[in-house]
């Protein structure tokens, strides 16, 4: 048997680390990295320790700011007075605005939701409750309001020593406190079941402050055991059939559902991120999946579910797997319709889906793979959106073509199609449909030469100016041979933000040209090679870029993941980033997280005066924190937000930001 990733080992594993994934991509595929080089080079340029002193010379003139600090901050799209960087056990707002939690784990849903009691957890209980962790967030309007609408919330995984009661114990190790986790029961694993997927909850903003709606009609938890069809090309393939679905198209559940995005038919995709932890077990010798499955890290049995469930165990049911790592669409205006993964949209650890309607129609899909030098993607529909008529965009995500990107050293960009018997996705290289491409994208794409990322998250298309935004958190695997002029930092622990534009400002084409918005990191430490503008103040500055979100004025606001006390010094958060004008490159702290916590969503409501922001796992990593310096779990946590009650634990919520005396945030 494939040894099990112990509970122990789940307590200690970071989100930063989980997200960075095995790193499985075998191919000698060019990275972003060497392709940066390579486009900023002179001859004879000089590396190594020597290349930050010529960034000026190289990406300076791209993503620095050649104005002074004051013409840059008089140029800013956002107003605001900058809030301070740090870390505490709170969570913190720019002044003039209020933070107002909305929605927390255990929170009640429905009018005949149990109230949470941490200390009686139950599947049946939490099925009706919020659930846990927290990420993206999307709005829905009902009847176009921007003050009354559905809020459609992603809840990735569990931290079930931050959860339940009476699992933890803490040894002497060393010299050194540790946290030894106890195995969990059939009954937890249940509840952590229904704690992953997502919710759709009506709420209503009443005199200035957000309410949820427990008589919402529309109202929905979807789990890890709700009911889903498989549907486009893989529907129905051998390869997908299990014991207990023989006819490969009806799924039990969704999971690790990171980013995600709504449609502009007013539908609520989901994406299957980082489903390699839930299985365990080992393939019968010599299995066909043997390949594919390395190449998505599966099975890494972070999770206990193989122990309680044969659909996680590979010995016992082998093409499992295979059912996830899909984009899930849900119609939310009917809580009893089944959910729907749409394989033609690719399969791989996605981070997000969003979307926007092209010129002649057709609708474009921007798609991360969150993984150590993996890849980003875009998928454009075959039929175009009908604005005037829902249900003829119904099985509009079914048919289209994916493609993935391939970055060139002279600015260009490349989206290359992923469809079968075209290049080296033919029979000769093991692909006998279509549905086997889309099974393996990932090796669909090495063949293609697709160019290895630096970790792919949130993607985000911008309506107002054309651009493409693409989030590279960070890549700690990248080796001191491979530092150069535009990543001068071995293990590129800050990431950065590569700036995408479409041919003719059409987001079907299958040309682009690219830029580096920003490389993040301490623009104070040399070494470090940051390219923050001048007017970027010790707050402004951050690393690890996350999720990301363009309000309706164009206007980016950044989320982190990763910072902390080791990284950073300073805890995740909510960042405004200039992309325009004299201003480009600039960036302002506007929200904070408490500590442990990582920075999810973020959302603008229609009309700019709410910004709705996911706080996922708070009070991780107690031991990090100079000022708690132990382990942090449910009997001691380093923070009891949001309740701050001692019979509460911490609990991952949903926050609605809003200015004081109502308006337009950051105008």
């Amino acid at each position: 048997m494939t040894e099990h990733r112990s509970p122990d080992a789940r307590f200690r594993t970071s989100l930063l680390e989980e997200n960075e994934g095995p790193a499985t991509n075998p191919t000698d595929n060019r990275t972003m990295g060497e392709i940066i080089a390579a486009r900023f080079s002179r001859r004879g340029f000089l590396k190594g320790s020597l290349a930050v002193s010529a960034i000026a010379a190289t990406v300076g003139p791209l993503a620095m700011i050649a104005a002074d600090g004051a013409r840059a901050a008089e140029g800013s799209a956002f107003k605001f007075d900058e809030l301070e960087a740090g870390i505490d056990d709170k969570h913190h707002v720019a002044p003039g605005y209020d933070a107002d939690v909305l929605l927390r784990w255990g929170d009640p849903l429905f009018a005949d939701s149990l109230e949470f009691d941490p200390t009686k957890q139950s599947a049946e209980a939490q099925a009706r409750q919020f659930g846990y962790n927290n990420d993206y967030v999307g709005y829905i309007a009902i009847d176009g309001s921007a003050e009354h609408g559905l809020l459609v919330v992603n809840h990735e995984y569990t931290n079930p020593h931050l959860m339940f009661p009476g699992i933890v114990s803490i040894v002497e190790k060393d010299g050194k406190k540790k946290a030894e986790v106890a195995p969990l029961s059939k009954e937890q694993v249940d509840v952590e079941m229904a704690a992953h997927g997502g919710t759709i909850v009506e709420i209503r903003k009443v005199s200035g402050k957000w309410q949820v709606a427990r008589d919402g009609k529309l109202n929905r938890r979807i789990t890890a055991t709700t009911e889903m069809a498989l549907s486009g090309p893989v529907a129905g393939h051998d390869r997908v059939k299990t014991n207990a679905d023989p006819s490969g198209t009806k799924v039990f559940g969704t999971f690790n559902n990171c980013a995600g995005g709504v449609t502009p038919w007013g539908t609520y995709v989901m994406a299957e991120e980082n489903i390699h932890g839930y299985f365990s077990g080992q393939l019968p010798e010599g299995h066909k999946e043997a390949a594919n499955y390395k190449r998505l890290g599966i099975p890494e049995g972070a999770y206990e579910w193989g122990a309680h469930y044969d659909r996680f165990n590979l010995a016992r049911e082998p093409n499992e797997p295979n059912r996830f790592g899909w984009i899930v669409e849900v119609d939310v205006n009917d809580p009893n319709s089944t959910p729907r993964k749409r394989t033609a949209m690719g399969r791989f650890k996605h981070e997000g889906a969003e979307s926007i309607v092209a010129k002649d129609g057709r609708v474009v899909f921007y798609l991360g793979d969150d993984e150590r030098f993996d890849y980003v993607y875009k998928f454009v529909t075959k039929g175009t959106f009908n604005a005037n008529d829902h249900a003829a965009n119904k099985d509009l995500l079914d048919e289209g073509t994916l493609h993935v990107a391939k970055f060139a050293e002279d600015g260009t960009v490349d989206w290359l199609p992923i469809v079968f018997g075209q290049g080296p996705l033919t029979a000769e290289n093991g692909f006998g449909s279509q549905a086997d491409v889309l099974i393996e994208t990932r090796r669909a794409a090495d063949l293609l030469g697709a160019t290895k990322m630096d970790r792919p998250e949130d993607i985000q298309p911008n309506g107002v100016n054309g651009k493409v935004y693409v989030m590279l958190t960070n890549n700690s695997k990248r080796k001191a041979d491979q530092v150069d002029a535009a990543n001068p930092r071995a293990e590129n622990a800050f990431g950065h933000i590569i700036e995408i534009t479409e041919t003719d400002g059409d987001f079907t084409a299958t040309k682009g040209k690219w830029e580096v918005l920003l490389k993040c990191g301490d623009p104070s430490v040399a070494d470090v090679g940051a390219t923050f503008s001048t007017a970027t103040t010790a707050h402004g500055w951050f690393g690890m870029p996350d999720n990301c979100a363009v309000d309706s004025a164009g206007r980016l606001w950044v989320a982190t993941d990763g910072q902390g006390p080791k990284a950073t010094g300073r805890t995740d958060g909510l960042w405004a980033v200039d992309t325009e004008g004299a201003a480009r490159a600039t960036s302002k702290l506007f929200f904070r997280v408490p500590i442990g916590a990582e920075m999810c969503g973020p959302l603008f409501a229609p009309d700019d005066q709410t910004a709705f922001v996911a706080v996922q796992h708070p009070g991780d990593g107690g031991e990090d924190w100079e000022g708690f310096g132990r382990p942090s779990y449910y009997e001691d946590p380093s923070t009891r937000w949001p309740d701050f009650k001692p019979d509460m634990p911490v609990r991952p919520s949903v926050v609605a930001i809003t200015r004081q005396g109502g308006g337009k945030i950051a105008v």
